[in-house]
């Protein structure tokens, strides 16, 4: 298939790319051409801006038979899709987000007729409009595809971000925030199970007018995504639990994101997936994806990045406080 990806040098997009040429389509990216495409023989790199009119009708009129946009966030930006690839494409695909669904959930079992509400994350809320949209572009081609947390080697995933942050702080025995009791359920998947499910669904005339999940199954608290990370670099980690509303309190961006996602035990059901695509399975476990992760960032220091470290002592610093300001218990009587 001649295949259209808007975006490509991203965490997800990456690893799609790798997957279609493994599956020996023909792919064009567009990007701005702020960051590397990987250096992999077989597709067309176009810079330009996928928000310019004009640069998406000019690249519509070569027809592709699927055009997947990675960089799409609001209703706008699909619906200047719409405009641009009616007619010109047999598929379009949105990626969306499994943060969309109802918060705090009915039930932690999560299917795509799940209702999406989510009044605590502008970012789920941006993502049921843009949903919304598609349905309403009259016959436009669309499948939209809802990830759940997804990393591939650049990301260490954890509620404090997606940085070298806690991996630094572990290294240093310093101690890492984990919201609530560290016990709700939470789905990360690798960026390459993601890429075979979705560049699976291309092409599938079964897919068009249907939202799928595209998560890994296995299923794990927060205390134990830690405890993996603090066990794959050999150290005893140190974990502080503060309470989620506490978090949003002291930084509101990172409240909205486990408010409105993280903090909720959320376990996907990807039995649609499979109706279509029958030999899907996650093939990259936690603890293998993760190891692999780490020694990426720690072979180039460069890569390092430890920007939510000061958050982190923030909220540590405005818990101890909140702490100290609790009664004793009483001494029991001898």
């Amino acid at each position: 298939m001649r295949l259209l990806f808007l975006g490509g040098t991203g965490n997800l997009s990456t690893a799609c790319v790798r997957e279609a040429l493994a599956q020996g389509h023909r792919l064009t990216i567009l990007t701005r051409g702020q960051r590397a495409a990987e250096p992999l023989a077989g597709f067309e790199h176009v810079k330009g801006d996928a928000s310019d009119a004009a640069a998406l009708d000019a690249l519509a009129s070569r027809g592709f038979d699927a055009v997947v946009n990675f960089i799409a966030f609001d209703a706008d930006d699909v619906r200047r899709d719409a405009r641009a690839f009616s007619g010109k494409t047999a598929q379009y695909v949105f990626i969306s987000s499994a943060a969309i669904y109802e918060k705090p959930p009915r039930h932690h079992v999560v299917t795509e007729a799940t209702p999406r509400a989510n009044p605590y994350w502008d970012y789920a809320r941006k993502k049921i409009a843009a949903e919304d949209a598609l349905r309403e572009a009259g016959g436009f081609p669309a499948t939209i595809v809802r990830p759940c947390y997804t990393y591939g080697e650049s990301w260490i995933p954890t509620t404090s971000g997606t940085d070298y942050t806690v991996v630094w702080r572990m290294r240093r025995e310093l101690e890492i925030v984990v919201p609530g009791d560290g016990t709700s359920l939470f789905t990360l998947t690798h960026a390459s199970d993601f890429a075979r499910g979705l560049v699976g669904l291309l092409g599938r005339k079964e897919a068009l007018g249907e939202a799928f999940h595209i998560t890994s199954d296995e299923v794990q608290s927060w205390n134990q995504v830690h405890e993996t990370l603090a066990r794959v670099i050999g150290v005893a980690p140190r974990l502080v639990h503060v309470p989620s509303e506490f978090i949003a309190r002291i930084d509101a961006r990172r409240g909205a994101s486990l408010l409105g996602d993280k903090a909720h035990s959320l376990v996907f059901d990807n039995s649609k997936l499979r109706r279509l695509l029958p030999d899907f399975r996650a093939r990259v476990r936690f603890e293998d994806g993760i190891r692999a992760s780490i020694a990426w960032l720690e072979a180039d220091p460069a890569r390092q990045k430890t920007d939510a470290n000061e958050t982190v002592e923030r909220i540590l610093a405005a818990w101890r406080r909140a702490m100290a300001t609790l009664p004793s218990e009483p001494r029991a009587q001898a």
